[in-house]
């Protein structure tokens, strides 16, 4: 009779391809009794004896029956229910969500959790700098490959994914450590001088939306912020503004969403000129948002950064991002946006 190997036993033998191939038994059905078997390969005896002893040593204590209940999409799922949805803030959620429908299982979704290797893995970030970008309204006249920033947010997924399988004794070792990662190019950001804003205010006057980048430029908030903001969150006679809200495009629609962190729920003091250009805006609009849109609900943030754009392109001035917008002007003194108002021949005058 046959000896039955022990658990974590191997043998190493030569293919018939000239590699070296080490065998080990990794568990045992439970229900038909049958030994599970693992492999591993390389190019010479020794480096087979070196992978299987570290093998055997790495699968000991795996589940290595529950580990093969999963499928890598499966086990995202699981993760998503029981841990992302629990440590990361409401606002992200979708966005992980997409990760997972759009980018993960497409891919590797059906490889068995304790088979997924770092080359597919590996193979996946390549794809999608490639060819990842999912066809979408506000993905229109985009690149077709994700951003180095987008892929290295999906790399964290799958690993803090693969790290809760591997505290549950289901794989051995995080498939995405070895992963080369893409590098994310910090754009220079581009500012415009004194003369370039009063352009570009006057430009903003006669498009009418000098009172939305006006404000933006006084308070220096998120795009989604100024877009949330609403007169209820407002104090007029107070001067203050209470941010409590953002605007972003999820799946696809235009919603509110919950600030990205506790401290972006704050309330800001402006001016006297802020103050009467926001009650110079409230009786232009009704509705509850300060900035609506044509059906009174908020305005798209790929819309602002459209206009923007436009704004720029008809005052002759170089393309910047909102974002170059924002961050040069946040809190700026009194005496710069008088100045910018006077340049611009606005009628208002800072106190």
């Amino acid at each position: 009779m046959a000896k039955r190997r022990a658990n974590g036993e191997g043998n190493i033998r030569k293919r018939k391809d000239g590699r070296w191939e080490g065998r080990y038994t990794a568990g045992r059905d439970p229900e038909s009794g049958k030994a599970i078997y693992k492999n591993v390969l390389g190019k010479t005896q020794a480096e087979v004896k070196a992978k299987l002893a570290r093998a055997i040593e790495d699968s000991k204590g795996l589940d290595i029956v529950k580990a093969g209940q999963y499928t890598v999409g499966q086990w995202m799922d699981v993760w998503f229910e029981n841990y992302a949805k629990i440590k990361v803030r409401p606002s992200s959620h979708k966005t992980y969500k997409g990760y997972i429908e759009n980018h993960i299982k497409p891919s590797i979704g059906k490889i068995p959790l304790s088979k997924l290797t770092t080359l597919e893995v590996q193979t996946l970030y390549r794809k999608l700098l490639t060819s990842g970008r999912v066809e979408r309204t506000e993905s229109k006249n985009k690149p077709e490959g994700l951003s180095a920033k987008t892929v290295r947010n999906i790399n964290q997924v799958i690993s803090s994914a693969m790290e809760l399988a591997k505290s549950q004794k289901l794989i051995s070792t995080n498939p995405t450590a070895g992963c080369a990662l893409p590098k994310v190019e910090h754009q220079e950001m581009k500012t415009l001088t004194a003369d370039q804003l009063a352009a570009f205010f006057r430009e903003a006057k006669n498009s009418g939306v000098f009172e939305m980048y006006y404000l933006e430029l006084a308070t220096g908030l998120r795009r989604g912020e100024l877009l949330g903001l609403k007169w209820d969150d407002i104090d007029l006679d107070a001067g203050t503004i209470q941010v409590k809200r953002q605007v972003a495009r999820i799946d696809g629609e235009v919603v509110e969403a919950p600030l990205k962190t506790k401290n972006s729920y704050r309330t800001l003091s402006i001016g006297t000129d802020a103050v009467e250009i926001l009650i110079e805006q409230r009786n232009k609009v009704a509705g509850e948002y300060v900035f609506p849109s044509p059906n009174d609900g908020p305005i798209s943030p790929d819309s602002v950064l459209h206009m923007l754009h436009r704004v720029l392109e008809r005052a002759g001035l170089p393309k910047i991002r909102f974002h170059d917008l924002r961050h040069p002007y946040v809190k700026p003194t009194t005496k710069k946006l008088q100045l910018f108002l006077r340049i611009s021949g606005q009628p208002h005058s800072c106190p």
